[in-house]
């Protein structure tokens, strides 16, 4: 058996990262993976990319780390470039019997675009799934960690279970991935509720139906 921490979207949000990595240690946790964009929108990006590397977290690029690359290429004396600059844009490893993959937005390499599965209120979308079905059907993996649409969830899509842990900076979230049985466990961040569905221009709407 195998436990996997899941973050994703920490997005320069170092408490959160803290958070969930104490509820990683408590569950036992041997591994945890960062499904990308640890810069953006906040501005403790150097203290949150510490607590990934003193933790060994396993971290993809995501589009906003992309996005950071770009500005601040030439500044041979910033230890985020340094750190960025290492990271792979995906992963894949076969962890007690499973393959297990791991991509920002959706596979292989893509940093835009990102698997939806919920509507605005974070139910499962049928019509979503079928189509996220289709578009995996010749991509061959057990698990499918991935990030980007600040979503939160663990759904079978075809033969892949595919999992958002959402962003712990504005889903309030943060998962465990247990192999080989293919089970996830999510849980709250920052006393507050899990927002399923988290969007700049609609996550009031979450708050109103009292998620």
């Amino acid at each position: 058996m195998a436990l996997i921490g899941l973050l994703s979207d920490v997005h320069a949000t170092p408490a959160p990262v803290a958070e969930a990595l104490s509820v990683f240690e408590r569950a036992g946790v041997e591994q945890v993976f960062c499904a990308g964009d640890v810069a953006g929108y906040r501005d403790r990006l150097d203290e949150t990319i510490e607590l990934l590397s003193e933790n060994r977290c396993r971290t993809i690029l995501g589009n906003h780390d992309l996005l950071y690359l770009d500005h601040y290429a030439d500044d041979l004396d910033n230890a985020a470039v340094a750190f960025f600059r290492q990271l792979p844009v995906s992963f894949t490893e076969t962890i007690a019997g499973k393959r297990v993959y791991m991509v920002h937005a959706h596979p292989p390499d893509a940093c835009h675009g990102g698997i939806k599965l919920l509507d605005r209120y974070g139910e499962v979308q049928p019509d979503r799934v079928a189509h996220w079905t289709e578009q995996l059907a010749e991509f061959s993996c057990d698990v499918l960690v991935v990030g980007h649409t600040h979503q939160v969830f663990a759904e079978q899509v075809g033969e892949t279970l595919v999992v958002n842990p959402g962003s712990s900076a504005f889903n309030n979230s943060c998962a465990i991935l247990r192999l080989p049985e293919m089970t996830v466990q999510v849980f709250p961040l920052s006393g507050k509720a899990i927002e399923k569905t988290w969007n700049w221009g609609d996550h009031v709407i979450g708050n109103e139906r009292g998620r």
